[in-house]
């Protein structure tokens, strides 16, 4: 599973706004799809700098350390790799790509049916599935650009405008207005006056609305008589009903390795038969609420031990690349469950780590208006 040659890789420059003179960062994807690679392992040849991948895999060495050098990276189940970094490598982050060298199961398919929302947040979920109407900033549209102020995303919607208000605030006008719409937090009016969005960090918001005519917004944000004719915008907060669930850190490819070494696991090309996915028991993956209603599609691979009995180890379990973290949150939920034909070796059945991938496919606009 661990590949012993070390060959260059490419290195892609791109632009990021907080990269630090003498900080070396950037991110480890997987060739195949792109996704961030987390739990990979880092090292400035000859030193003893180190780096670990984050959940996205993302990693960042120490002030100092964007010097021309070798950076070795390796992970369990991937080809390891060395890059060449120059001393300008602190201007950019690296992209770096690693070839899996591990076989993986078919991928399971956890396709989005229809779902009735529940809960603080189902009418705007079912209004973001259906987008009749309104104009919709989403956790994922947050979490892709990454804004400093929620005003950097509602200044690109068509009819919006921004005034420059008292020091330090900006004012929201709609389709030329000079009014401020009515705003709305988690179902609550605010102020009649002037509200200061940038207040908001976009990290607690887990969506926005905006509704530019008097009539257009739902009818239980349309306020008294004439109150929301400047505009309606309608803000949801994050909390633990929108998070993911935390299941633990995962197990360390590092102790996967050693047990591996040690016979105590096979991997699949160790086996006469591999470990194969029993589907007949295969458990219902709730799709993400936030998620199906942006019609989100993405991708979890998963890695953990299966035992000699065809049931997966929870002390063994880790997700090796997410496409968002709500996702790797429902297959975590559902791996305790799944059930295996076990791994044979000269007959008799053993542990093996398997590497399984779950690819979530959103519902289309047409599917979602049925």
């Amino acid at each position: 599973m661990v590949a012993a040659a070390v060959a260059a890789v490419a290195v892609v420059p791109r632009a990021r706004a907080d990269a630090q003179a003498g900080a070396l960062t950037g991110v480890v994807r997987d060739s195949t799809r792109g996704i961030g690679i987390a739990a990979a392992d880092l090292r400035i040849e000859g030193t003893a700098f180190r780096a670990i991948t984050d959940e996205q895999g993302h990693f960042r060495f120490a002030e100092g350390t964007a010097t021309a050098a070798t950076l070795l990276v390796r992970r369990l189940g991937f080809a390891p790799r060395s890059v060449a970094v120059s001393a300008a490598a602190s201007l950019a982050p690296l992209e770096v790509t690693l070839a899996a060298s591990a076989q993986q199961l078919a991928a399971v398919n956890v396709r989005a049916e229809r779902l009735r929302y529940t809960g603080r947040l189902a009418g705007y979920y079912e209004r973001l599935e259906r987008r009749s109407i309104g104009q919709f900033i989403t956790r994922g549209d947050l979490e892709r650009e990454r804004p400093s102020q929620i005003t950097d995303m509602i200044q690109r919607t068509p009819g919006v405008n921004l005034l420059r208000g008292r020091p330090g605030a900006l004012l929201v006008r709609m389709r030329g207005r000079d009014c401020s719409p009515l705003v709305w937090l988690d179902g609550a009016a605010l102020s009649m006056g002037d509200v200061d969005l940038d207040a908001f960090s976009p990290q607690s918001l887990e969506g926005v609305e905006m509704y530019l005519g008097a009539a257009s917004a739902p009818q239980r944000y349309q306020g008294a008589r004439g109150k929301n004719e400047c505009g309606t915008i309608l803000l949801w907060s994050r909390g633990p009903d929108t998070e993911p669930r935390v299941r633990g850190g995962g197990v360390d490819p590092a102790e996967l390795e050693a047990l591996i070494t040690s016979l105590g696991v096979f991997t699949a090309e160790q086996v006469d038969r591999p470990a194969v996915v029993d589907s007949v028991t295969l458990p219902q993956i709730e799709y993400p609420p936030a998620l199906r209603a942006s019609r989100t599609s993405g991708v979890v691979v998963t890695e953990f031990v299966v035992d000699t009995a065809g049931r997966v180890e929870s002390a063994y379990v880790g997700v090796v690349s997410a496409t968002d973290p709500l996702f790797a949150s429902a297959v975590r939920g559902a791996l305790a469950s799944l059930r295996f034909q076990p791994a044979l070796r000269r007959g008799r059945a053993v542990r093996q780590v398997v590497r399984l991938p779950f690819e979530f496919t959103a519902p289309t606009r047409e599917a979602s208006r049925d």
